[in-house]
């Protein structure tokens, strides 16, 4: 679920960076985003319906609600998305945290175990709109993977109503790490070496269990309470994609895309590596590699301007640059070894690979948070919206509509629940 970092002060350092950060707030054209399946922030509303429960005991007619926020009727059969031991009503809503096309992420506290979760709640009307069900199913799938990795978002279970979709994640209150470079402008080499070879680490895994992540960006990379990476969001995740096979889906976000991807050639997993390199130019420059506020001009200079490397950063540092965005997929760096060659170039030989991965290598940066209800990290712009009543209450009891059927069968397999004697409840 993406969000924006937070607002600038006026200055000479910051205005490009301002202006590119008006221009993702705003949004791109409509062109673009029926191109690009990589939702921007925008406003759901919700509408609570409250119901005399003497209706119950009369002949049902139909609401003519435009939502049904919170509806579960028993005559909806969920089947084996069903998860009966999680509901909406078994958390207190506390925070606002992130908000996307489909829905919002809110800080949660489980009333029976009080511990903090990131709740994501998707509204499954505006999924099936957009036809996106794919990529939620894709993004339950992958994150059933990913709970052993350190610098992936764990998923401790997930679960549905007639209208929404509930991930339960792992509560990461150190910040996105967009948030952070818009604040500082740009990062010393030391610290951004530290967020790229943590970032590398979790792309390789993804490789490894053949998924190709492809919507690598700062929005998507938060930082935990000690400062470690920790890699969100993988609706965009392609699964299956072994060693040498290839996939065609124009997706991404504009100024992260690789050339393969814009020129709508078959692409294979170097396009994340591709990702990294744009992602580590930001952290040292402040902006993408390519970067315009004109898109098509913008697409432009990906496909054919060449790279510019300025002169304040290490040779090291603009050998891995180079690697990364090189322009032909076959000679990326990446392309023959995958994370290997990552891991041997000379701009990663301070980096003790095993201890970075056990995540003894301290942070560069700590958040310095005081606990889970310290939101200093998160956007005010989200933390200081209400909390909306329809993704908290407990489930009414409406008359079932064709749609709610569909969005049964349409996300038939969503729910996720541990072993029973790993549930906490």
């Amino acid at each position: 679920m993406n969000s924006r970092g937070a607002k600038l002060l006026p200055s000479p350092r910051s205005r490009p960076r301002r202006v590119f950060v008006k221009q993702r707030r705003s949004g791109l054209s409509d062109l673009v985003q029926r191109v690009i399946s990589t939702p921007r922030i925008c406003e759901h509303p919700g509408v609570c319906a409250l119901l005399d429960k003497s209706a119950s005991s009369k002949p049902q007619t139909k609401v003519t609600s435009t939502d049904t926020s919170d509806v579960l009727d028993d005559d909806v059969n969920l089947g084996p998305s069903a998860n009966p031991l999680a509901k909406p009503s078994d958390f207190n809503f506390l925070k606002v945290i992130g908000k996307g096309s489909f829905g919002k992420v809110l800080l949660a506290k489980h009333k029976a175990d009080e511990k903090f979760y990131a709740v994501k709640v998707l509204q499954k009307k505006a999924i099936i709109k957009k036809k996106e069900q794919k990529h939620i199913m894709a993004e339950r799938n992958v994150l059933l993977k990913n709970v052993k990795h350190p610098f992936l978002v764990g998923l401790h279970y997930s679960f549905q109503t007639t209208d929404k979709l509930y991930f339960i994640l792992d509560y990461i209150n150190g910040g996105e790490l967009f948030f952070h470079l818009q604040r500082d402008h740009v990062f010393l080499e030391p610290r951004a070496r530290f967020y790229a070879a943590e970032i590398a680490s979790a792309i390789g895994y993804l490789h490894s269990l053949n998924i190709v992540y492809r919507d690598l960006k700062p929005e998507n990379i938060l930082l935990d309470s000690k400062g470690h990476v920790v890699l969100t969001d993988f609706g965009l995740c392609k699964e299956g994609i072994e060693p040498n096979a290839t996939t065609s889906t124009f997706c991404g976000t504009p100024e992260y895309l690789a050339p393969e991807v814009l020129r709508k050639q078959a692409y294979d997993r170097t396009v994340d590596w591709w990702c990294l390199g744009a992602v580590l130019y930001e952290m040292l420059y402040g902006l993408p590699p390519f970067y315009s506020r004109n898109t098509a001009e913008m697409y432009e200079k990906i496909l054919k301007q060449p790279l510019v490397l300025k002169a304040n950063i290490s040779n090291a540092a603009c050998s891995l640059l180079q690697g990364l965005l090189a322009k032909e997929r076959l000679e990326r760096l990446g392309a023959r070894n995958d994370i290997a060659e990552i891991k041997e170039h000379v701009f990663f030989s301070v980096i003790n690979w095993d201890d970075l991965e056990a995540r003894k290598i301290t942070p560069p940066f700590n958040p310095n948070v005081t606990g889970p209800s310290d939101l200093r990290h998160f956007d005010p712009e989200f933390t200081q919206e209400p909390v909306p009543s329809s993704v908290c209450s407990s489930p009414n009891f409406l008359p079932v509509t064709e749609s709610m059927r569909e969005a049964a069968e349409a996300f038939a397999g969503f729910s996720y629940a541990p072993s029973a004697d790993s549930m906490f409840f």
